[in-house]
């Protein structure tokens, strides 16, 4: 194993663990309000989705930031690692009251959009839930700030540790809340457990080496916000954009009905466990990417990128194959209804090439946002996008097997956008290379 699949498989792990933990809180999540029904599951189903894209916005000053320390951090240069820190606390405190706030106040709009206009029952849950949720954002947004900052620092394992604590927690709340509140008590239990794990991890800000010694360096760069906002927005927009189509996405799925909508739900729940080691490898390779450019090692990039390729590449294969394999079992696990475990089980069957083709394209991505490249990144994922909302209407006669079609014809075309622009980059490289020895 080299030393680039080395230290990918460092960083990576640790995030992996603490994405798959949220993931675990929320399947076990879904297992309990299952127990409601049918229109309870597809409640939480758009609730949660929603809170994905929000996690896009968060991604302005989270990921932001962790590039700029990452960098600062390999330039060795304590001003710029207070300097990012600085402005990613000022972007966070800008953007949370208008989230917060702002949802809070569209939260019916916001359910009736989420659930494509057939709402019928699932509407006033779904409104219920992000009474609670929504307001949750400010504790939300900053449990991704503090994560940002011990990531960009090099310690990836410190967020994985508040993750179990926050999703432990839930674990333990969940059917307590859940059985005495309804839909309800499920945003109450993430909230309460985010609390306690913000509250771990700005002790463990304080415990910092990096972060306290750059806390008593004079900051000897001036607008800081502007440059989080400037490296951060592409990051955000890309996750928000890619987001909001799966978002979007649920509304499609709704037309073919509420079983169709709540086998989505909980099948897209179960996809998680692979695409979060996907988005894992991705912030292990911008963590890596941006260090080693700050070192003033950027050649090392191509070499950075195939390495992430290949680690994502294999985890996409197990998984989809374990998914096609497992899948009735998975599906009774939930203990959801026939109807919507079958259509589950046609789901998880028909997915593996999106996987197949996701992991690649998403792990590739971590490479363009160390090295600024994000928004040659966020055009290719625009371009996805479109195309993915455009087929899905298309293809939803054929049932979820369409929408699977829909999913992996939209990741083709991004993966040979992301192709050429590699070649395109290798090109300008070589001719600049050319350049130079010819001077």
């Amino acid at each position: 194993m080299n030393s680039h699949r080395r230290q990918l498989v460092s960083l990576a792990h640790p995030v992996y663990f603490s994405l798959l933990a949220s993931v675990a809180s929320g399947i076990v999540n879904t297992v309990w309000v299952s127990r409601l029904g049918g229109p309870a599951v597809a409640a939480v189903a758009v609730a949660t989705t929603t809170e994905n894209v929000l996690l896009g916005v968060a991604l302005v000053f989270a990921s932001g930031t962790t590039v700029l320390v990452a960098h600062a951090r390999g330039a060795r240069d304590p001003a710029a690692v207070r300097a990012a820190v600085r402005g990613g606390v000022a972007l966070c405190a800008v953007v949370t009251p208008v989230v917060a706030a702002g949802g809070f106040l569209l939260r019916e709009p916001l359910a009736r959009l989420v659930l494509g206009g057939h709402a019928g029952p699932a509407l006033p849950l779904a409104v219920g839930y992000f009474a609670i949720s929504l307001p949750g954002t400010a504790v939300f947004f900053a449990q991704n700030l503090v994560d940002g900052l011990l990531k960009g620092a090099g310690d990836t394992r410190t967020p994985m540790r508040l993750a179990l604590l926050a999703n432990g927690l839930v674990l333990a709340l969940d059917p307590f809340l859940i059985h005495r509140y309804g839909v309800r008590g499920a945003a109450v239990s993430t909230v309460l457990c985010r609390c306690v794990a913000l509250a771990a991890g700005l002790l463990a800000l304080r415990r910092n080496a990096l972060l306290r010694t750059a806390s008593r360096t004079p900051a000897g760069h001036r607008g800081a916000l502007r440059r989080t906002l400037r490296t951060g927005l592409p990051m955000s927009a890309d996750f928000t954009v890619r987001q909001g189509g799966t978002l979007v996405l649920v509304a499609v799925v709704a037309r073919l009905g509420v079983t169709a909508v709540a086998a989505y739900a909980v099948a897209y729940k179960v996809l998680h466990v692979a695409t979060m080691a996907f988005y894992a490898v991705r912030q292990a390779a911008a963590i890596h990417t941006a260090h080693t450019r700050g070192a003033g090692r950027g050649g090392e990039r191509r070499a950075i990128g195939r390495e992430a390729v290949l680690l994502a590449a294999a985890v996409g294969l197990v998984a989809a194959v374990l998914l096609a394999a497992g899948a009735p079992w998975i599906m009774a696990a939930f203990g959801v209804e026939p109807a919507v475990a079958r259509a589950g089980v046609l789901f998880l069957r028909c997915v593996g090439p999106y996987l197949l083709l996701m992991a690649g394209c998403i792990a590739l991505g971590g490479v363009f946002e160390g090295s600024g490249g994000a928004p040659a990144l966020l055009r290719v994922t625009l371009l996805g996008t479109a195309l993915q909302l455009a087929l899905a209407p298309l293809l939803s006669g054929l049932g979820l097997p369409g929408i699977c079609l829909a999913l992996a014809l939209a990741m083709a075309a991004q993966c040979a956008a992301v192709a050429w622009l590699l070649r395109r980059e290798r090109r300008q490289e070589d001719a600049d290379v050319s350049l130079v020895r010819a001077a």
